[in-house]
């Protein structure tokens, strides 16, 4: 099932329910990464393409994948949550792949790697995170949009990245509300690493010294990047990137 980075269409697995969920894989030397993408973004974003072209480079095994209502993926974006998503995810993880696996995960893929890695204790080896979002229900909206979102059932921006609206549904913010991380110990023991734009205007910085405190385990690294936007992808942020995942996959 090796599938190039560039290659298309992507591949398909359907869930319980049958909605078939978009991903992309190549084998290769494990343990194998997947790439979890962001609020609203997929697995087409330029550092999940760079680092599944670097993985191919070098032999090592990947998985990209799209969310249900995302990208590729089959099913509308409004019915997502985060228990959703994660769902999606240790779908894909069980079916796909085998033995330990490395958990990339970008914003909210961030938080969603925290969550996976919780479930899936014993399979998951090592954790990276860009501009992890971990909590950003609870830190991330105002009193105004909660009762909004009470009394509506979504809010609608305009999108900072995209030209689709930037939606958020009630049972989204309710789900991410019951799978808060940072109130107390994070019970994951693999190695992990947080990479943080200081510049970020979505995500402050220092919810990545919250989670590396709240982490349990003891290898835990954040690397801030002074002039680094929330997005990290410039070449010398993607090359930080690689030469990160790199570094702990040697580790393991």
């Amino acid at each position: 099932m090796s599938q190039s980075a560039s290659a298309t269409p992507p591949a398909y697995i359907a869930r319980p329910d049958g909605l078939r969920l978009a991903y992309r894989r190549s084998d290769g030397a494990g343990p194998m990464m997947i790439f979890l993408p962001g609020y609203m973004s997929d697995m087409e974003g330029g550092k999940a393409v760079a680092l599944h072209g670097w993985a191919e480079r070098h032999g090592r095994a990947m998985l990209r994948l799209d969310y249900a209502g995302n990208g590729a993926s089959e099913g509308r974006f409004a019915d997502g949550t985060l228990a959703s998503w994660r769902d999606d995810v240790l779908l894909l993880l069980d079916i796909l792949t085998q033995g330990p696996v490395v958990l990339v995960g970008s914003s909210m893929g961030g938080w969603l790697a925290l969550l996976v890695a919780l479930a899936r204790p014993e399979r998951v080896a090592g954790i990276v995170g860009i501009a992890a979002a971990a909590d950003f229900t609870d830190w991330g909206f105002t009193d105004a949009d909660k009762a909004l979102l009470r009394t509506e059932g979504r809010i609608e921006e305009p999108a900072p990245y995209g030209d689709q609206p930037y939606v958020t549904t009630l049972a989204f913010w309710e789900s991410g509300q019951a799978s808060r991380l940072l109130e107390g110990e994070i019970a994951i023991d693999c190695p992990v690493r947080l990479l943080h734009g200081q510049a970020d205007p979505d995500v402050p910085w220092e919810i990545a010294l919250r989670t590396a405190a709240r982490l349990r385990s003891s290898d835990v690294q954040t690397l801030l990047v002074k002039d680094g936007d929330h997005r990290l992808s410039r070449d010398s942020d993607i090359a930080l990137l690689i030469r990160t995942v790199a570094s702990l996959l040697d580790s393991l």
